[in-house]
């Protein structure tokens, strides 16, 4: 299979490195900048994920959220053990979205993009307002267990790029054939017997539950929370993401979440001005590149290949 596929093999060879990365550097800042790579490619991915079924999800920020708040509550409210309190996250975020997946996407295009977006304030309001989540102060204390500290900055890149590969393979299955479908024309499935809803829902639910565990393992990470972490503002440098990449294939939304990634730490030294040279950055790729960095590749090999075959 990774020979026919080379930009698989290279995928898990760039994982592996990451991982040995984490594992043996000294230096505690380039390992974070490693872990918030691959946390904004999850975000950024799950976002993609849901756009297979035409679907723009905003509330991609809030399944972010309810996985870190969920973490640290099972480990600094219940001392839950270390891998429950992860994995809570992932179940939490799937179960509350299945409920809002039921009741929300019924409805599509800017409908359901409102709904997403009032939902994401909803829930940061929520946690603003509980005083047993820290308020706006948030929560603070999720560590790993003494014995995996040297490890789990390895541990958390492992994790995040199973759920980038679990994702890829979900999109390549024959389910990721019919969620592409569901997107073209909901019809046609629907009329060879197929519960197009039901798809969807479950299209939402697979992308929150993989987002969820990455906003567990950014709790244990960063062990301090805040809302101000999950507003809206994160689905839309996701989405960000997801078109400076390119979003015709899975690779793009993770390039472009680790140059925008890398691009922002670089752009901290600018000081109050670095949002606008940020959004100027952002706004000038998708003017020169309508496609993205996978479609700009895409053209490349097309005038390649017209060249070889002028007829």
């Amino acid at each position: 299979m990774l020979k026919s596929n080379p930009g698989l093999a290279l995928c898990i060879l760039i994982a592996l490195a990451a991982i040995g990365f984490a594992l043996f550097s000294g230096d505690p800042y380039y390992v974070q900048v490693v872990i918030w790579v691959f946390a904004n490619a999850v975000l950024a991915v799950t976002l993609r994920f849901v756009l297979l079924i035409g679907e723009l999800n905003i509330a991609t920020a809030a399944f972010f959220g309810i996985g870190a708040y969920t973490t640290a509550v099972a480990a600094t409210i219940f001392e839950w053990p270390f891998v429950i309190s992860l994995l809570a996250a992932p179940v939490m975020a799937g179960l509350i979205s299945a409920l809002f997946g039921w009741v929300t996407l019924r409805t599509k295009g800017p409908y359901f993009l409102l709904i997403s977006f009032a939902f994401t304030e909803i829930v940061r309001l929520f946690y603003t307002k509980s005083e047993f989540l820290g308020g706006n102060s948030g929560m603070i204390g999720m560590y790993p267990p003494m014995a995996l500290n040297d490890y789990y900055p390895a541990i958390a890149v492992t994790i995040l790029a199973a759920i980038l590969f679990a994702l890829y393979a979900a999109e390549r299955s024959n389910l990721g054939r019919i969620f592409k479908a569901i997107q073209n024309n909901e019809d046609i499935p629907r009329s060879v017997g197929l519960n197009v809803i039901g798809l969807k829902i479950l299209c939402f639910v697979i992308a929150s539950t993989a987002v969820g565990l990455a906003g567990g393992v950014h709790s244990y990470t960063n062990s301090v929370i805040a809302p101000a972490d999950f507003t809206f503002f994160v689905a839309v440098l996701a989405l960000a993401y997801v078109k400076i990449g390119g979003e015709g294939h899975i690779a793009g939304p993770i390039i472009g979440a680790t140059i925008l990634t890398l691009v922002g730490q670089w752009l901290h030294s600018f000081g109050p001005y670095e949002n606008i040279f940020y959004g100027a950055i952002i706004i000038g790729v998708l003017l020169l590149m309508p496609g993205g960095i996978i479609g700009l590749g895409d053209r490349f090999r097309g005038r390649s290949t017209t060249r070889r075959d002028p007829h």
